[in-house]
């Protein structure tokens, strides 16, 4: 297989802050990781104002909680203070538009629910301005002269059901008693205090809006129930006049929707879509009539993916454009004729932000995850802050991409993450680290998380490749729809052909290559401890698929499988469905596999993991086989402790049956070692 490398640059600048303070990482580093997440501009240009989000200190004795952010203002690079308490944490932040406050949603202790609140810019504590009747509000925009406070709303409560639940009537009908949300409006006081607010009538269930320029009109996002399969299939943009509701326009795109923008001049809207009913994923940008509804794309069929878009103050659009695992910014003007590209090097761009004729970007890179960046005019980008100094401490594996031929000739491209220091003779254990979706891409930026081994495994000893396989995106619709219809093939072929293609490099040895990923990526985990198990000598699945006929009763999605993944109803074809099901193919398992799972995911049911290790364990019973649940997780583990359990328990599977390459060995301890502070300490 003829295979192509490409060097990160930042990768091959890195260096430790001193030989002496050298090392890798450890899960417990990842547990303290932070990074840049939602940014706003003041609207003169002069500040930006960013949160910066991570998890409790659980390894320092911090308790265990969710994702927590902290909200700064900076004025340049480096110049950075805090607005609001420690431990305060806040959403959906935005400047006035006088740039003389920035306001968030937060719950504070005296609140039922959660409110619009707002800091002085210059000075001063924080107050609320605004809140929902009886309900949590969701969002929040501001009306171009800063009168008022424009908010979504959760329903409000239902105080008879309630009652009821008190005496133990607390059934629930499925699907059929979810409340459409409310959109409110309410007029500030002199000191920024908001009066009573009056619901604004929307139809459907809303899940998002934008305020125009000039305060005329409202983009909403809406949709016919709360149920996820519709957000995939039937959610569309609502052009509203905002004096009196009426509807102006439904901008009838075919398929799935993303990102959407008001130009200043309020005439266009930018939005990120897909191209019909079966595109896997929104990463088509159109541009929008803000009069009729009626579009136009702007780079459909181009080998690439649109991630996020800006209106600048001179009228041109600018994109941040994910092309395969790089990334560059692109102008548009505005008839949609490219004005020119901006390529940040080493950095992958994940979203943008502009006001007052500046322009922020968020980016991570192969040795930081991601940071706030100022775009120049000239194309620089100029880091602003640095969430994670103890980096400098760190022994980074070099990373790259490789591309391969297939077996049928099809290009593919990975992430390759290296081991720290070298390859051995005879290549490295190599873990895939397969994403989800499929209708997602890895990039060559940072790659280690609670469920992706990355950089973790690099300083083990481990190579790690993220493969881009086919029904990815980045590469085109056509890519990203090559997988439709068959289930397992090519996508999951083009996992074995990355790793033929390693070893034949030298860099991974084919006896001692393992498997993981989450959702769609447990589902080629599963697939490659029964299917493909002559090729991995360890699997870890994550909220993974072992029976799709099942798992298409048991899931919240069922059209979005017919539509982008299937092509087909189970009925059409039992046995085509069955045969793609690992459960199908336990008579060939001989892979160690560790099957984790959250017991609340309604995505894809628990039942599935119990499935497969119930087969697994009465009709191979001398694999070694473990399962792992997680209580109160879903599709995907939120808490702390939940993500730091599950590192643990990954890597140690790994080290027991991928590093030594013994495939019978004895199962590891049922608890991992909790690398906690003591009590007393």
């Amino acid at each position: 297989m003829k295979a192509v490398f490409s060097l990160s640059v930042a990768a091959a600048a890195m260096v430790a802050s001193s030989p002496a303070l050298a090392r890798p990482m450890t899960p417990e580093d990842v547990m303290k990781v932070k990074s840049v997440g939602a940014i706003a501009v003041s609207p003169d240009g002069s500040r930006v104002a960013y949160q910066v989000g991570g998890r409790p200190d659980i390894i320092g004795g911090e308790e265990n909680g969710g994702y927590e952010s902290q909200l700064f203002i900076a004025a340049g690079p480096n110049a950075a203070a805090a607005y609001l308490p420690e431990g305060m944490s806040v959403t959906d932040i935005q400047f006035s538009p006088n740039g003389q406050w920035v306001s968030f949603l937060h719950k504070s202790e005296d609140d039922d629910e959660r409110s619009v609140y707002a800091v002085p810019v210059y000075g001063g504590a924080y107050q609320k301005i605004a809140e929902a009747p009886d309900a949590a509000v969701l969002s929040h925009a501001w009306s171009p002269d800063g009168s008022t406070v424009y908010m979504l709303a959760d329903a409000a409560k239902d105080e008879d059901r309630e009652a009821e639940a008190k005496k133990g009537f607390n059934s629930r009908v499925y699907e059929e008693e979810a409340k459409l949300r409310r959109m409110f409006s309410s007029r500030l006081g002199e000191l920024g205090a908001g009066v009573e607010a009056s619901e604004i009538a929307i139809p459907g269930y809303v899940t998002e809006f934008k305020v125009s320029p000039d305060g005329s009109f409202a983009i909403v996002g809406s949709q016919p129930t709360p149920q996820i399969d519709d957000t995939y299939t039937s959610k569309r943009f609502h052009i509203i006049d905002l004096a009196n509701a009426n509807l102006r326009a439904v901008v009838e795109t075919p398929g799935k929707v993303g990102d959407a923008e008001i130009s200043e001049d309020g005439r266009t809207m930018s939005l990120i879509a897909g191209v019909d009913m079966n595109d896997p994923a929104d990463t088509t940008l159109h541009l929008v009539d803000t009069t009729t509804g009626t579009f136009r794309a702007l780079n459909a069929g181009a080998a690439e993916a649109a991630v996020d878009a800006e209106w600048l103050e001179n009228g041109q659009l600018a994109a941040v454009i994910h092309v395969g695992a790089q990334s560059l910014l692109r102008m548009y003007n505005a008839d949609g004729s490219v004005a020119g590209e901006m390529d940040p090097g080493a950095l992958i761009l994940t979203g943008i932000e502009a006001d007052g004729g500046t322009l922020v970007a968020r980016a991570d890179a192969p040795t930081h995850p991601t940071e706030l960046f100022q775009v120049g005019e000239g194309g620089s980008f100029t880091r602003w802050t640095n969430s994670n100094p103890w980096l400098s401490e760190i022994t980074f594996g070099e990373q790259r991409t490789v591309r391969f031929n297939a077996r049928d000739g099809q290009e593919v491209e990975l992430v390759l993450v290296e081991p720290v220091g070298s390859i051995p003779t005879g290549g490295a254990p190599l873990i895939l680290d397969v994403h989800g979706g499929p209708e997602a891409h890895d990039s060559n930026g940072w790659t280690t998380n609670y469920g992706g081994p990355g950089q973790v495994a690099a300083g083990k000893g481990y190579a790690v490749a993220q493969v881009n396989y086919r029904g990815s995106t980045g590469y085109g619709t056509d890519f990203s729809k090559q997988h439709q219809g068959n289930y397992t093939d090519p996508e999951f072929a083009d996992l074995v052909d990355a790793k033929n293609a390693l070893v034949e490099m030298g860099i991974a040895d084919g006896d001692r290559t393992g498997i993981t990923g989450g959702s769609y990526g447990g589902y080629a985990s599963a697939w490659g401890a029964t299917y493909y198990s002559d090729e991995f000598a360890a699997a870890v699945m994550f909220v993974g698929i072992s029976n799709q006929i099942s798992k298409f009763g048991t899931t919240d999605i069922p059209y979005e499988m017919y539509n982008v993944h299937s092509r087909a109803w189970p009925w059409d074809n039992w046995q085509k469905m069955l045969e793609v099901s690992p459960i199908y193919h336990v008579d060939k398992a001989n892979t160690p596999i560790l099957i984790m799972h959250g017991e609340d995911d309604t995505r894809v049911d628990p039942g599935q993991s119990f499935e497969l290790y119930r087969s697994l364990k009465v009709r191979k019973p001398d694999v070694p086989t473990r399962m792992v649940l997680f209580p109160g997780e879903g599709h995907g583990n939120g808490q702390a402790a939940a993500q730091y359990d599950y590192m643990l328990r990954m890597m140690r599977w790994f080290d027991t049956y991928l590093m030594t390459g013994d495939r019978d060995a004895p199962l590891p301890d049922t608890r991992p070692v909790l690398n906690l502070a003591s009590d007393d300490e």
